[in-house]
């Protein structure tokens, strides 16, 4: 009988599938040509603009208990309900535009991640004051990032996401959970949740 070592031994199989073009993804973006856009040219790619990343700190929000790919078919509606995510516009929105927005069909018409997503603009102007919301996010980045193999590797949360989670809460932000900011690292490139044989993975150029 021949002993296995583990340089021998099999390695794990991948989530990763490769795709008609020959780039291996992970499955959620494997079949949705939507998603998969979205993850060939968004997801991971490093977002160090005010504008950009309250726009994605907002769309994480109402994602939260959602699939993304109905947040992002929505996509479109939300820029134009949200004056395209400009964080003085909305944080100027009053309760005319709260009314405006609950009858608006084209978005996520939830009461609550609404007025978060007011409240959040207002924060972020807010944080001007103190090096603004670009410099406060990426503070956060950790020393490490996660090496899945399987998306059954990839962690939902994590110690950085937590601290940012209370961080801004501290700072007047809501609907910012753990969970809820684990996910944007990921889609902003703080930390690099590719699969490790992903066409993608290393690419955002913050993480070898």
């Amino acid at each position: 009988m021949t002993e296995i070592t583990p340089a021998d031994a099999p390695l794990p199989a991948s989530d990763a599938i490769q795709g008609p073009d020959g780039l291996a993804r992970p499955r959620w973006a494997s079949v949705d040509p939507m998603l998969r856009d979205y993850y060939d040219t968004e997801w991971g790619v490093p977002v160090r603009e005010e504008h950009a990343l309250f726009e994605r700190i907002s769309l994480e929000a109402f994602q939260s208990g959602l699939s993304w790919a109905i947040i992002l078919r929505k996509r479109p509606g939300f820029r134009a309900a949200f004056a395209d995510f400009d964080p003085d516009r909305v944080a100027a929105f009053d309760e005319n535009d709260v009314a405006r927005l609950l009858d608006d069909e084209k978005i996520v018409r939830n009461r609550l991640k609404v007025r978060a997503t007011i409240t959040n603009a207002r924060a972020t102007v807010a944080l001007r004051e103190h090096g603004g919301l670009v410099d406060f996010v990426w503070s956060f980045q950790p020393d490490d990032t996660p090496r899945p193999k399987t998306q059954a590797d990839v962690p939902t949360s994590s110690a950085a996401s937590a601290a940012l989670s209370k961080a801004l809460k501290k700072v007047g932000f809501v609907f910012v959970g753990p969970t809820t900011m684990f996910a944007l690292m990921e889609a902003i490139g703080i930390i690099d949740t590719h699969l490790l044989d992903s066409h993608r993975r290393g690419s955002s150029g913050v993480w070898g």
